[in-house]
């Protein structure tokens, strides 16, 4: 995917030596007038039942025709825009497909996913998650719920706390991500809250190859979570199996850990992964 030749032109503004990231580490919140005025001439050609030239676009974008000519001009260089040499208008450009189908990719994944989520509560009777990395934690983007009424609530959009969840201690150890910076928050007692002890269990998690929680967020919630692959050999998503901590207690967690590496491997397989069926370790 080809890259913007622009995009250098604010990498040297006061945000943070160099890097155009604010100080804090933090993203601005500022909105860039540019930018804005170009997702106004995009979404004018989204609307369009053909292709329009300049002047139109204006009319309908309020942007000045000067402003707009420029816009194009670096919206087809990025791919985004396309000029049409025989009307002399634009349209929408290819990599707009390409974005879609990355897009199309990760639907595609909830779609893979669901029927082992709905095969995992029944042979585990417990809520299944399937989450994906965030900025900073992986997020939920799908779950079953387990049929019992007192169980394990999850929610669409909900991040796991990198280091106080099995499915966030799965993020950790496969994901390439570094361990959160600064002092870790304890959630409860058993909030793994030292980093030497963290990155010891973020090592034993990648020999075992799954995560527990023993009510590390939450007293009364236990988790297992493994990792999903993708056809490059990178995390793609991660499932999870969690409950109440009365009822999934060490050993219905143990006894979970099989048919969840199971359906991992097998959502991995149908995204593209190549590898060896993975063990479940002895703990």
């Amino acid at each position: 995917m080809r890259s913007f030749p622009y995009c250098h032109a604010e990498a040297n503004g006061r945000g943070g030596e160099g890097t155009g990231v604010p100080r804090t580490g933090q993203p601005a919140i500022r909105l860039v007038g540019s930018v804005q005025r170009a997702f106004a001439v995009i979404d004018a050609l989204a609307d369009a039942d053909s292709e329009l030239g300049t002047n139109e676009i204006a009319r309908r974008t309020r942007v000045n025709p000067s402003s707009v000519s420029r816009l194009l001009a670096t919206l087809v260089a990025g791919g985004l825009v396309e000029h049409v040499p025989e009307t002399g208008r634009y349209r929408l450009g290819p990599r707009f497909v390409q974005l879609g189908n990355v897009v199309l990719a990760r639907l595609d994944l909830r779609q893979i996913a669901r029927p082992h989520l709905h095969a995992l509560v029944e042979s585990t009777g417990e809520t299944a998650t399937l989450s994906t990395e965030g900025d900073r934690d992986a997020v939920t983007v799908d779950f079953v719920q387990s049929p019992f009424s007192v169980q394990g609530v999850a929610q669409l959009g909900r991040p796991s706390i990198a280091h106080a969840t099995a499915t966030g201690k799965v993020l950790l150890a496969f994901g390439g991500r570094p361990l959160p910076p600064g002092p870790l928050k304890s959630y409860t007692n058993r909030t793994i809250a030292k980093r030497s002890d963290l990155a010891a269990e973020l090592e034993a998690i990648r020999e075992r190859g799954y995560a527990y929680n023993f009510g590390e967020r939450e007293d009364d919630l236990h988790a297992v979570a493994a990792p999903v692959w993708g056809s490059q050999d990178e995390l793609a998503a991660i499932i999870g199996v969690q409950g109440p901590a009365s009822r999934f207690h060490r050993g219905a967690m143990d006894a979970a850990v099989e048919p969840l590496l199971e359906h991992a491997h097998a959502v991995s397989l149908e995204l593209g992964w190549t590898a060896l069926v993975p063990q479940a370790a002895e703990t």
